[in-house]
Protein backbone atom coordinates (compact mmCIF):
# COMPACT_ATOMS: atom_id res chain seq x y z
CA UNK A 1 0.00 0.00 0.00
CA UNK A 2 1.92 2.99 -1.08
CA UNK A 3 1.44 6.81 -1.39
CA UNK A 4 3.58 9.57 -2.28
CA UNK A 5 3.82 13.02 -2.03
CA UNK A 6 5.69 15.22 -4.51
CA UNK A 7 5.85 19.31 -4.18
CA UNK A 8 7.44 20.50 -6.61
CA UNK A 9 7.64 24.62 -5.82
CA UNK A 10 11.40 25.81 -4.94
CA UNK A 11 12.74 24.89 -2.51
CA UNK A 12 10.54 21.77 -2.70
CA UNK A 13 12.46 20.27 0.39
CA UNK A 14 10.66 22.20 2.46
CA UNK A 15 8.40 19.34 2.69
CA UNK A 16 10.87 17.70 4.74
CA UNK A 17 10.21 20.43 7.04
CA UNK A 18 6.66 19.87 7.55
CA UNK A 19 6.85 16.69 7.82
CA UNK A 20 9.14 16.45 10.65
CA UNK A 21 11.06 13.64 8.99
CA UNK A 22 14.90 13.69 7.97
CA UNK A 23 14.82 13.40 4.15
CA UNK A 24 18.20 11.20 4.43
CA UNK A 25 16.36 8.55 6.90
CA UNK A 26 14.57 6.26 6.05
CA UNK A 27 12.14 5.47 9.61
CA UNK A 28 9.76 2.78 10.18
CA UNK A 29 6.67 2.55 12.45
CA UNK A 30 5.20 -0.01 14.23
CA UNK A 31 1.33 -0.36 13.76
CA UNK A 32 -1.56 -3.13 14.79
CA UNK A 33 -1.86 -3.69 11.23
CA UNK A 34 2.13 -4.16 10.15
CA UNK A 35 4.86 -1.74 9.55
CA UNK A 36 4.70 1.69 8.22
CA UNK A 37 8.14 2.67 6.50
CA UNK A 38 8.92 6.63 5.25
CA UNK A 39 11.26 7.72 3.39
CA UNK A 40 12.20 10.11 0.09
CA UNK A 41 12.80 8.40 -2.90
CA UNK A 42 14.31 12.24 -4.48
CA UNK A 43 14.91 15.65 -2.76
CA UNK A 44 16.59 18.54 -3.64
CA UNK A 45 15.58 22.40 -3.79
CA UNK A 46 13.82 21.50 -7.13
CA UNK A 47 12.03 18.46 -6.14
CA UNK A 48 11.26 16.53 -3.15
CA UNK A 49 9.27 13.32 -3.11
CA UNK A 50 7.86 11.06 0.04
CA UNK A 51 6.54 8.10 0.00
CA UNK A 52 4.50 6.28 3.27
CA UNK A 53 4.38 2.81 2.41
CA UNK A 54 2.56 0.45 4.26
CA UNK A 55 3.36 -3.53 4.96
CA UNK A 56 -0.16 -4.70 6.13
CA UNK A 57 -0.10 -8.43 7.67
CA UNK A 58 -3.65 -9.65 7.05
CA UNK A 59 -2.54 -12.85 8.96
CA UNK A 60 -1.44 -11.30 11.35
CA UNK A 61 -4.70 -8.94 12.00
CA UNK A 62 -6.41 -12.28 11.94
CA UNK A 63 -3.94 -13.60 14.67
CA UNK A 64 -4.22 -10.21 16.94
CA UNK A 65 -8.25 -10.14 16.87
CA UNK A 66 -7.85 -6.72 14.96
CA UNK A 67 -10.32 -7.45 12.05
CA UNK A 68 -10.05 -5.57 8.69
CA UNK A 69 -12.74 -7.04 6.76
CA UNK A 70 -16.60 -7.08 6.58
CA UNK A 71 -17.68 -9.64 4.18
CA UNK A 72 -19.90 -12.39 3.88
CA UNK A 73 -17.66 -14.41 2.68
CA UNK A 74 -15.61 -16.16 5.03
CA UNK A 75 -11.77 -16.17 3.87
CA UNK A 76 -11.79 -13.16 2.66
CA UNK A 77 -10.08 -12.73 6.07
CA UNK A 78 -7.18 -14.09 4.52
CA UNK A 79 -7.42 -13.40 0.69
CA UNK A 80 -8.14 -9.59 0.45
CA UNK A 81 -6.78 -6.48 -1.04
CA UNK A 82 -4.98 -4.83 2.14
CA UNK A 83 -1.67 -5.26 1.84
CA UNK A 84 -1.68 -3.37 -1.67
CA UNK A 85 -5.05 -0.89 -1.77
CA UNK A 86 -5.14 2.36 0.24
CA UNK A 87 -7.95 2.02 2.59
CA UNK A 88 -8.81 3.49 5.83
CA UNK A 89 -5.36 1.86 7.31
CA UNK A 90 -3.77 4.95 5.12
CA UNK A 91 -6.16 7.20 6.96
CA UNK A 92 -4.63 6.01 10.42
CA UNK A 93 -1.06 5.78 9.47
CA UNK A 94 -1.03 9.23 8.14
CA UNK A 95 -2.32 10.53 11.65
CA UNK A 96 0.19 8.67 13.29
CA UNK A 97 3.52 8.93 11.19
CA UNK A 98 2.72 12.65 10.25
CA UNK A 99 0.17 13.57 12.68
CA UNK A 100 1.93 16.95 12.96
CA UNK A 101 1.52 17.87 9.39
CA UNK A 102 -2.40 16.73 9.52
CA UNK A 103 -2.63 19.09 12.57
CA UNK A 104 -0.78 21.84 10.72
CA UNK A 105 2.09 22.21 13.11
CA UNK A 106 5.68 22.45 12.37
CA UNK A 107 8.70 23.71 15.28
CA UNK A 108 10.95 24.63 13.18
CA UNK A 109 9.60 26.47 10.08
CA UNK A 110 5.80 27.83 10.85
CA UNK A 111 5.75 29.72 8.21
CA UNK A 112 5.34 26.65 6.10
CA UNK A 113 1.68 25.63 7.13
CA UNK A 114 0.02 27.96 5.70
CA UNK A 115 2.21 28.54 2.74
CA UNK A 116 0.57 26.85 -0.69
CA UNK A 117 2.69 24.46 -2.45
CA UNK A 118 2.55 22.76 -5.68
CA UNK A 119 1.56 19.53 -4.66
CA UNK A 120 0.74 16.16 -6.63
CA UNK A 121 -0.67 13.01 -4.43
CA UNK A 122 -0.22 9.73 -6.50
CA UNK A 123 -1.92 5.99 -5.27
CA UNK A 124 -0.92 3.28 -7.38
CA UNK A 125 -3.81 1.24 -6.38
CA UNK A 126 -6.92 2.70 -5.02
CA UNK A 127 -10.22 1.53 -4.24
CA UNK A 128 -12.80 3.40 -5.91
CA UNK A 129 -16.75 2.04 -5.08
CA UNK A 130 -18.67 4.48 -7.35
CA UNK A 131 -16.48 4.42 -10.19
CA UNK A 132 -14.10 7.46 -11.92
CA UNK A 133 -17.08 9.93 -11.28
CA UNK A 134 -17.25 9.25 -7.94
CA UNK A 135 -13.70 9.89 -7.68
CA UNK A 136 -14.10 13.18 -10.07
CA UNK A 137 -16.92 14.42 -7.89
CA UNK A 138 -15.09 13.93 -4.32
CA UNK A 139 -11.44 15.53 -5.78
CA UNK A 140 -12.37 17.97 -8.60
CA UNK A 141 -14.80 20.64 -6.64
CA UNK A 142 -11.73 20.85 -4.13
CA UNK A 143 -10.03 22.07 -7.12
CA UNK A 144 -7.34 19.09 -7.31
CA UNK A 145 -6.18 18.21 -11.19
CA UNK A 146 -7.44 14.42 -10.97
CA UNK A 147 -5.60 11.81 -13.27
CA UNK A 148 -7.43 8.14 -12.70
CA UNK A 149 -6.81 5.03 -14.72
CA UNK A 150 -8.56 2.03 -14.05
CA UNK A 151 -6.88 -0.76 -13.62
CA UNK A 152 -7.64 -4.62 -15.27
CA UNK A 153 -8.76 -7.38 -12.98
CA UNK A 154 -5.46 -9.30 -14.31
CA UNK A 155 -3.15 -8.10 -17.03
CA UNK A 156 -2.91 -11.96 -18.06
CA UNK A 157 -6.81 -12.46 -18.17
CA UNK A 158 -8.33 -9.74 -20.48
CA UNK A 159 -11.65 -10.86 -20.86
CA UNK A 160 -12.42 -10.62 -17.08
CA UNK A 161 -12.64 -7.13 -17.47
CA UNK A 162 -11.69 -3.73 -15.54
CA UNK A 163 -11.62 -3.79 -11.62
CA UNK A 164 -12.44 -1.44 -9.20
CA UNK A 165 -9.37 0.02 -8.59
CA UNK A 166 -7.87 2.65 -10.14
CA UNK A 167 -4.38 4.60 -10.20
CA UNK A 168 -4.81 8.28 -9.27
CA UNK A 169 -2.75 11.16 -9.32
CA UNK A 170 -3.98 14.10 -7.54
CA UNK A 171 -2.90 17.41 -7.83
CA UNK A 172 -3.37 21.38 -6.70
CA UNK A 173 -1.52 24.22 -5.44
CA UNK A 174 -2.39 24.09 -1.33
CA UNK A 175 -0.78 24.07 1.92
CA UNK A 176 0.74 20.28 2.70
CA UNK A 177 -2.17 20.75 5.46
CA UNK A 178 -5.27 20.72 3.30
CA UNK A 179 -4.01 17.79 1.15
CA UNK A 180 -3.45 15.83 3.64
CA UNK A 181 -6.65 16.56 5.59
CA UNK A 182 -8.37 15.52 2.50
CA UNK A 183 -6.77 12.33 2.17
CA UNK A 184 -7.55 11.53 5.19
CA UNK A 185 -11.17 12.05 4.94
CA UNK A 186 -11.81 11.03 1.62
CA UNK A 187 -9.81 7.32 1.54
CA UNK A 188 -12.26 5.76 3.33
CA UNK A 189 -14.93 6.90 1.56
CA UNK A 190 -13.67 5.85 -2.16
CA UNK A 191 -12.78 2.56 -0.21
CA UNK A 192 -16.73 2.50 1.56
CA UNK A 193 -15.56 0.95 4.55
CA UNK A 194 -13.21 1.44 7.94
CA UNK A 195 -11.46 -1.49 9.51
CA UNK A 196 -12.36 -0.20 13.13
CA UNK A 197 -15.54 0.10 14.67
CA UNK A 198 -17.17 3.57 14.11
CA UNK A 199 -18.58 5.62 17.03
CA UNK A 200 -19.74 9.38 18.02
CA UNK A 201 -16.45 9.94 18.13
CA UNK A 202 -16.24 9.68 14.55
CA UNK A 203 -18.24 12.79 13.81
CA UNK A 204 -16.50 14.88 15.80
CA UNK A 205 -13.64 13.30 13.81
CA UNK A 206 -14.49 14.41 10.76
CA UNK A 207 -16.50 17.72 11.63
CA UNK A 208 -12.95 18.23 12.99
CA UNK A 209 -11.12 17.61 9.89
CA UNK A 210 -14.02 18.84 7.40
CA UNK A 211 -14.15 22.43 8.57
CA UNK A 212 -13.92 25.02 6.16
CA UNK A 213 -14.51 22.46 3.13
CA UNK A 214 -16.93 19.94 3.99
CA UNK A 215 -19.52 22.19 4.32
CA UNK A 216 -19.74 23.59 0.76
CA UNK A 217 -18.96 20.28 -0.74
CA UNK A 218 -21.41 18.79 -3.10
CA UNK A 219 -21.01 15.29 -2.40
CA UNK A 220 -20.95 16.22 1.75
CA UNK A 221 -24.14 13.47 2.14
CA UNK A 222 -22.67 11.07 0.58
CA UNK A 223 -19.06 11.66 2.00
CA UNK A 224 -20.48 11.74 5.70
CA UNK A 225 -22.43 8.58 5.36
CA UNK A 226 -19.76 6.52 3.96
CA UNK A 227 -17.26 7.95 6.21
CA UNK A 228 -19.16 7.04 9.21
CA UNK A 229 -19.21 3.52 8.14
CA UNK A 230 -23.40 3.76 6.91
CA UNK A 231 -24.32 4.11 10.20
CA UNK A 232 -27.85 6.65 9.65
CA UNK A 233 -27.91 7.45 12.92
CA UNK A 234 -24.10 9.11 13.06
CA UNK A 235 -24.87 10.47 9.25
CA UNK A 236 -27.84 12.74 10.60
CA UNK A 237 -25.68 13.79 13.53
CA UNK A 238 -22.68 15.01 11.36
CA UNK A 239 -25.44 16.68 8.88
CA UNK A 240 -27.26 18.10 11.58
CA UNK A 241 -23.82 20.47 12.04
CA UNK A 242 -22.75 20.68 8.50
CA UNK A 243 -26.59 22.17 7.21
CA UNK A 244 -29.83 23.36 8.30
CA UNK A 245 -31.76 20.69 10.11
CA UNK A 246 -34.63 20.85 7.22
CA UNK A 247 -32.06 20.25 4.72
CA UNK A 248 -31.17 17.41 6.90
CA UNK A 249 -34.62 16.28 6.42
CA UNK A 250 -34.82 16.86 2.48
CA UNK A 251 -31.91 15.45 1.31
CA UNK A 252 -32.68 12.72 -1.00
CA UNK A 253 -32.23 9.18 0.64
CA UNK A 254 -30.64 7.27 -2.68
CA UNK A 255 -27.77 10.14 -1.94
CA UNK A 256 -26.70 8.17 1.06
CA UNK A 257 -27.35 4.33 0.25
CA UNK A 258 -30.15 2.13 -1.58
CA UNK A 259 -29.92 -0.66 0.24
CA UNK A 260 -33.07 -2.67 2.16
CA UNK A 261 -33.23 -0.66 5.28
CA UNK A 262 -33.27 3.14 3.30
CA UNK A 263 -35.55 1.23 1.11
CA UNK A 264 -37.97 0.14 3.81
CA UNK A 265 -37.85 3.28 6.12
CA UNK A 266 -40.59 5.20 5.38
CA UNK A 267 -42.83 2.20 7.22
CA UNK A 268 -40.40 1.46 10.36
CA UNK A 269 -40.37 -2.30 8.98
CA UNK A 270 -37.31 -2.83 10.74
CA UNK A 271 -38.86 -2.24 13.98
CA UNK A 272 -41.75 -4.02 13.30
CA UNK A 273 -40.30 -6.81 11.75
CA UNK A 274 -38.80 -7.26 15.24
CA UNK A 275 -41.29 -6.76 16.92
CA UNK A 276 -43.53 -9.66 15.29
CA UNK A 277 -40.22 -11.80 15.55
CA UNK A 278 -39.84 -11.00 19.55
CA UNK A 279 -43.94 -12.22 20.08
CA UNK A 280 -43.45 -15.55 17.77
CA UNK A 281 -40.66 -16.07 20.15
CA UNK A 282 -42.95 -15.47 23.44
CA UNK A 283 -45.85 -17.29 21.84
CA UNK A 284 -44.37 -20.28 23.05
CA UNK A 285 -42.14 -21.63 26.20
CA UNK A 286 -38.89 -21.07 25.91
CA UNK A 287 -35.78 -21.08 27.62
CA UNK A 288 -33.17 -22.09 24.85
CA UNK A 289 -32.69 -19.83 21.15
CA UNK A 290 -30.48 -19.06 18.72
CA UNK A 291 -30.51 -16.68 15.83
CA UNK A 292 -28.84 -17.82 12.96
CA UNK A 293 -27.76 -15.01 10.81
CA UNK A 294 -27.67 -12.58 13.96
CA UNK A 295 -25.70 -9.81 11.77
CA UNK A 296 -25.43 -6.72 14.29
CA UNK A 297 -26.99 -8.16 17.06
CA UNK A 298 -30.17 -6.25 16.71
CA UNK A 299 -32.47 -9.24 17.36
CA UNK A 300 -30.16 -10.66 19.96
CA UNK A 301 -30.46 -7.33 21.95
CA UNK A 302 -34.44 -7.90 21.88
CA UNK A 303 -34.02 -11.29 23.12
CA UNK A 304 -31.93 -9.97 25.83
CA UNK A 305 -35.57 -8.06 27.69
CA UNK A 306 -37.23 -11.95 27.78
CA UNK A 307 -36.62 -13.02 31.20
CA UNK A 308 -37.84 -16.63 30.48
CA UNK A 309 -34.12 -17.06 28.00
CA UNK A 310 -31.57 -18.77 29.78
CA UNK A 311 -29.64 -18.92 26.76
CA UNK A 312 -29.17 -16.81 23.61
CA UNK A 313 -26.89 -17.96 20.98
CA UNK A 314 -26.10 -15.20 18.13
CA UNK A 315 -24.49 -17.05 15.13
CA UNK A 316 -22.77 -15.15 11.18
CA UNK A 317 -20.84 -16.49 8.50
CA UNK A 318 -18.88 -12.85 9.25
CA UNK A 319 -16.49 -12.20 11.72
CA UNK A 320 -16.71 -8.44 10.99
CA UNK A 321 -20.44 -8.32 11.34
CA UNK A 322 -19.72 -10.54 15.21
CA UNK A 323 -17.49 -8.02 16.73
CA UNK A 324 -19.92 -4.95 16.04
CA UNK A 325 -22.55 -7.19 17.55
CA UNK A 326 -20.48 -7.29 20.63
CA UNK A 327 -19.81 -3.53 20.58
CA UNK A 328 -22.98 -3.07 20.09
CA UNK A 329 -24.44 -5.55 23.02
CA UNK A 330 -21.67 -3.63 25.36
CA UNK A 331 -20.86 -7.58 25.99
CA UNK A 332 -18.40 -6.72 28.73
CA UNK A 333 -20.56 -4.29 30.71
CA UNK A 334 -23.39 -6.58 30.83
CA UNK A 335 -24.04 -7.83 34.47
CA UNK A 336 -22.84 -10.87 34.85
CA UNK A 337 -25.75 -12.99 35.39
CA UNK A 338 -27.32 -11.33 31.89
CA UNK A 339 -23.11 -11.91 29.77
CA UNK A 340 -23.41 -15.73 31.19
CA UNK A 341 -26.70 -15.63 28.90
CA UNK A 342 -25.30 -15.04 25.51
CA UNK A 343 -22.70 -16.32 23.61
CA UNK A 344 -21.68 -15.26 19.73
CA UNK A 345 -20.21 -17.35 17.28
CA UNK A 346 -18.97 -17.94 13.38
CA UNK A 347 -21.18 -20.54 12.13
CA UNK A 348 -22.17 -21.26 8.31
CA UNK A 349 -25.96 -22.03 7.57
CA UNK A 350 -24.39 -23.94 4.67
CA UNK A 351 -22.97 -26.89 6.67
CA UNK A 352 -24.09 -29.09 10.15
CA UNK A 353 -22.69 -28.05 13.26
CA UNK A 354 -24.06 -29.14 16.07
CA UNK A 355 -23.09 -26.13 18.24
CA UNK A 356 -26.84 -24.93 16.76
CA UNK A 357 -28.83 -27.98 17.99
CA UNK A 358 -31.59 -28.37 20.93
CA UNK A 359 -32.47 -25.11 20.87
CA UNK A 360 -36.24 -24.24 21.98
CA UNK A 361 -36.44 -21.62 19.16
CA UNK A 362 -34.08 -20.73 15.97
CA UNK A 363 -34.83 -17.33 14.34
CA UNK A 364 -33.61 -17.02 10.37
CA UNK A 365 -34.89 -13.01 10.09
CA UNK A 366 -34.07 -11.80 6.71
CA UNK A 367 -31.52 -14.23 5.50
CA UNK A 368 -32.88 -16.93 3.28
CA UNK A 369 -33.13 -14.02 0.30
CA UNK A 370 -29.55 -13.94 0.49
CA UNK A 371 -28.68 -17.59 -0.21
CA UNK A 372 -28.00 -19.06 -3.69
CA UNK A 373 -31.58 -21.01 -4.62
CA UNK A 374 -29.38 -24.43 -5.18
CA UNK A 375 -27.87 -23.92 -2.06
CA UNK A 376 -31.36 -23.67 0.31
CA UNK A 377 -31.42 -27.43 0.33
CA UNK A 378 -28.03 -27.27 2.36
CA UNK A 379 -29.32 -24.20 5.03
CA UNK A 380 -32.83 -26.33 4.96
CA UNK A 381 -30.75 -29.84 5.98
CA UNK A 382 -29.09 -28.11 8.77
CA UNK A 383 -31.90 -26.27 10.47
CA UNK A 384 -35.21 -28.39 9.56
CA UNK A 385 -33.27 -31.54 9.67
CA UNK A 386 -30.13 -31.74 12.19
CA UNK A 387 -30.42 -28.70 14.47
CA UNK A 388 -34.16 -29.55 14.68
CA UNK A 389 -35.56 -27.02 17.11
CA UNK A 390 -38.39 -27.39 18.39
CA UNK A 391 -39.66 -24.15 16.62
CA UNK A 392 -38.40 -21.54 14.25
CA UNK A 393 -39.21 -18.45 12.96
CA UNK A 394 -38.26 -17.36 9.28
CA UNK A 395 -38.93 -13.73 7.78
CA UNK A 396 -38.57 -12.61 4.04
CA UNK A 397 -39.72 -9.69 1.75
CA UNK A 398 -42.82 -10.09 -0.13
CA UNK A 399 -41.75 -9.14 -3.68
CA UNK A 400 -45.16 -8.12 -4.49
CA UNK A 401 -44.70 -5.33 -1.93
CA UNK A 402 -41.58 -3.53 -3.61
CA UNK A 403 -44.22 -1.60 -6.25
CA UNK A 404 -45.25 0.42 -3.12
CA UNK A 405 -41.30 1.56 -2.70
CA UNK A 406 -41.30 5.21 -4.86
CA UNK A 407 -37.02 4.67 -4.05
CA UNK A 408 -37.17 1.30 -5.48
CA UNK A 409 -36.51 0.79 -9.20
CA UNK A 410 -38.73 -1.41 -11.31
CA UNK A 411 -37.36 -5.16 -11.13
CA UNK A 412 -34.71 -4.45 -8.80
CA UNK A 413 -34.07 -6.35 -5.11
CA UNK A 414 -34.05 -4.09 -1.93
CA UNK A 415 -30.93 -5.45 -1.61
CA UNK A 416 -27.90 -5.53 -3.67
CA UNK A 417 -26.89 -8.67 -1.96
CA UNK A 418 -30.62 -10.10 -2.16
CA UNK A 419 -30.26 -13.61 -4.50
CA UNK A 420 -33.92 -14.16 -4.93
CA UNK A 421 -37.15 -12.20 -3.55
CA UNK A 422 -40.18 -14.29 -3.41
CA UNK A 423 -43.97 -13.65 -3.95
CA UNK A 424 -46.36 -14.99 -1.47
CA UNK A 425 -47.70 -17.86 -2.94
CA UNK A 426 -43.98 -18.98 -3.69
CA UNK A 427 -42.85 -18.35 -0.09
CA UNK A 428 -45.82 -20.60 1.20
CA UNK A 429 -45.15 -23.19 -1.11
CA UNK A 430 -42.14 -23.32 0.11
CA UNK A 431 -42.98 -23.85 3.57
CA UNK A 432 -45.64 -26.10 3.14
CA UNK A 433 -42.67 -28.44 1.42
CA UNK A 434 -40.53 -28.01 4.10
CA UNK A 435 -42.88 -28.37 6.93
CA UNK A 436 -44.25 -31.65 5.19
CA UNK A 437 -40.48 -33.30 4.51
CA UNK A 438 -39.04 -32.39 8.26
CA UNK A 439 -42.26 -33.64 10.31
CA UNK A 440 -43.55 -29.61 11.32
CA UNK A 441 -46.41 -27.71 10.87
CA UNK A 442 -46.32 -23.97 9.70
CA UNK A 443 -48.48 -20.48 9.92
CA UNK A 444 -47.88 -17.99 7.64
CA UNK A 445 -48.11 -13.95 8.54
CA UNK A 446 -47.82 -11.00 7.26
CA UNK A 447 -45.32 -8.20 8.94
CA UNK A 448 -45.99 -4.39 8.52
CA UNK A 449 -49.03 -2.67 6.55
CA UNK A 450 -51.02 -4.71 4.64
CA UNK A 451 -52.08 -3.97 1.47
CA UNK A 452 -55.38 -5.31 -0.19
CA UNK A 453 -53.70 -6.23 -3.57
CA UNK A 454 -50.06 -7.07 -3.17
CA UNK A 455 -50.23 -7.91 0.71
CA UNK A 456 -47.33 -6.67 3.34
CA UNK A 457 -44.18 -5.57 2.67
CA UNK A 458 -42.44 -9.33 5.09
CA UNK A 459 -44.03 -12.34 4.98
CA UNK A 460 -43.33 -14.99 7.89
CA UNK A 461 -43.65 -18.25 8.48
CA UNK A 462 -43.55 -20.32 11.92
CA UNK A 463 -42.74 -23.41 12.02
CA UNK A 464 -43.16 -26.13 14.46
CA UNK A 465 -42.13 -29.28 14.94
CA UNK A 466 -44.78 -32.11 15.41
CA UNK A 467 -42.88 -33.81 18.13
Amino acid sequence: MLLTITNSQTPANDLSYLLHKHPNRLQSFSTSFGQVHLFYPESSSEVCTVALLMDVDPIGLIRSGHRGISSNFALEQYVNDRPYAVSSFMSVSIAKVIGSALSGKCKDKPELVSKPLQLTAKLPVLPCRGGEGFLRGLFEPLEYQVEASRLALDEKFPEWGQSNYFSVSLSRHCPLQELLTHLYVLIPVLDNDKHYWVSEDEVQKLLRHGEGWLEEHPQKEAIAFRYLKHQRRLTKLAMSELVDADEVEAAPLEVWDAQEEEVEKSISLNERRYEAVLEAVQAVASQTIVDLGCGEGKLVKGLLKIKSLEKILGTDVSIRSLEIAAERLRLDDLPERVRRKVELMQSSLMYRDKRISGFDVACVVEVIEHLDVPRLAAFERVVFEFAQPKRVIVTTPNSEYNVKFANLPAGKFRHKDHRFEWTRKEFQNWGSEIAARYNYSVEFSTVGPVDKVVGSPTQMGVFDHED
